[in-house]
């Protein structure tokens, strides 16, 4: 099993999820085309991890890319960063910029 995360994405978790719920359990090629078309906002940050990941399984374990599925694919939520935006009567409101941990797991196909 080969990870890659990737930390501090400047997504939030919830919609970061969604996009890794399409490639779950996928072939890595398979993934890879569905990320690229996929119109979502974290779907270039979710296919960056992929492909480093896939980098790692080549360059450091030597395992073939056409054998590779996605095995464990899932967002964790980071640090959310708090800013302030200026309301009517003086007032202010907190808005929140959230962050997500992104990891993908990438193991060779199982023959049965």
């Amino acid at each position: 099993m080969v990870d890659a995360t990737a930390k501090y994405v400047r997504v939030s978790p919830r919609k970061a999820r969604l996009v890794v719920d399409l490639i779950r359990g996928k072939s890595v090629q398979d993934a890879d085309s569905i990320l690229m078309l996929t119109p979502r906002g974290a779907s270039p940050e979710v296919r960056k991890v992929l492909k480093s990941a896939l980098a790692n399984a080549e360059n450091n374990h030597d395992m073939d890319a056409d054998e590779l599925i996605v095995a464990r694919a899932f967002v964790n939520e980071g640090p959310t960063l708090r800013r302030f935006r200026p309301r009517a009567m003086g007032r202010a409101t907190r808005i929140r910029k959230r962050t997500s941990h992104i990891t993908i797991s990438l193991d060779e196909r199982k023959e049965s």
